[in-house]
């Protein structure tokens, strides 16, 4: 069975990066925007990572530009919006596309593990996707739910 850990990412600098690092972790993939309405979730996100970090949780941030053009240009920019104005310390990887031609390979995988609502594509910024420490998808959570919410699900993991 496929898991995360089978796939590589970007990081900021272009290089790639074994997802392999992080297995036997639960994750939380999130894609990200730095002018989007829904911005300020990257301090709940912040908030869960500082309480269950030491209990091996990670959260992985995918900046993505195609709801609105609603990310910086320059992925320095990105790094350092989300640092200074959120204290974000969980790592942010390059910019990626979550839909369409160019979706990067690990999202397409996120997509056919857990489908939205309606449709497998990811309707908006800030859509979450929880992996168990096997690496298998476990929830997709809409764009709207507050970081707080997922902290039930994500307690199965440590208690």
């Amino acid at each position: 069975m496929k898991t995360v850990y089978e796939f590589n990412v970007k990081m900021t600098n272009g290089e790639e990066k074994s997802l392999t690092e992080y297995e036997g972790k639960p994750l939380l993939i999130v894609n990200t925007a730095s002018k989007c309405g829904l911005t300020p979730q990257f301090q709940g996100l912040q908030e869960l990572y500082d309480k269950y970090k030491e209990k091996g949780l990670v959260i992985l941030g995918f900046p993505c530009d195609q709801f609105n053009n609603q990310e910086f240009a320059n992925i320095e920019e990105t790094t350092k919006f989300c640092q200074v104005n959120y204290g974000v310390t969980f790592p942010i990887f390059a910019k990626v596309d979550v839909n369409g031609y160019n979706t990067d390979p690990l999202f397409t995988f996120l997509k056919e593990q857990k489908k939205g609502l309606l449709s497998r594509n990811i309707k908006w910024n800030f859509t979450k996707f929880l992996v168990d420490a096997n690496g298998q998808v476990v929830e997709r959570y809409s764009p709207t739910t507050e970081p707080a919410k997922i902290e039930e699900d994500l307690k199965k993991f440590f208690f």
